[in-house]
């Protein structure tokens, strides 16, 4: 089995993180190319196929730019915080045509922080009314997968939403802002030729959730 990622993407990024200047980029920017960049897009365009296997609608975009790879230019046009670039690697795999902000699945690479997620993170108040009306309407399919959410810094209001003051059985989950699962790796992981498996694994645990948001926005899985 091939190994997609090695320790010399950790310590790039590692180096970026005590470098956050455009010099220090440009100047080292065939590394990044062959040790984060290159091999993210290979990984991509391997995951194509366990991917479509798990569902033949989200995508593995192998593109260099507007594809499945995020940039790793920050946006700093309206943030306090000018450094130019990210120090992650992270990849999604949403359905064709949808931004980031929609069901699908995600992996982000970073030293002492690799993980795989899923779900909806800071979605706009029209998403959130829907998926908020199919755990009602659901409720039966929202309790078998309920069970997976995890994320601990979800955002979450302290009282219902307008609309759902009425006594629920998940009245606690309709408060949610953000609604997702994760799942950690270590870099050992991510650097062993088992990777790919362990990514899909991963991902086909979070299927269920990733699934009944999708339906709930109106979306296939």
């Amino acid at each position: 089995m091939p190994t997609y990622f090695t320790p010399e993407l950790f310590r790039f990024l590692s180096r970026l993180k005590r470098n956050n200047r455009r010099e220090w980029f440009l100047a080292h920017r065939d590394e990044y190319e062959a040790h984060v960049q290159v091999p993210a897009l290979h990984f991509i365009t391997q995951f194509a196929a366990p991917l479509r296997r798990l569902t033949p609608h989200l995508v593995a975009d192998p593109r260099p730019s507007l594809g499945s790879l995020f940039r790793i230019y920050r946006d700093t046009r309206f943030a306090l915080d000018k450094r130019p670039y990210k120090t992650h690697v992270a990849m999604r795999f949403s359905h064709r045509g949808k931004d980031v902000h929609s069901p699908g699945f995600y992996l982000h690479l970073e030293p002492d922080g690799c993980f795989a997620a899923s779900g909806l993170w800071h979605p706009d108040q029209r998403t959130l009314f829907k998926v908020r009306t199919a755990i009602v309407a659901r409720s039966d399919e929202w309790r078998a997968v309920r069970t997976l959410l995890n994320w601990d810094d979800a955002s979450k209001l302290s009282r219902p939403p307008r609309g759902f003051a009425q006594p629920h059985e998940f009245i606690e989950d309709l408060k949610f802002r953000d609604l997702g699962t994760s799942i950690e790796f270590t870099q050992d992981e991510v650097c062993s030729p088992r990777f790919m498996a362990l990514f899909t694994d991963s991902c086909r645990k979070m299927s269920p959730l990733t699934a009944f948001l999708s339906r709930a926005l109106g979306l296939e899985f």
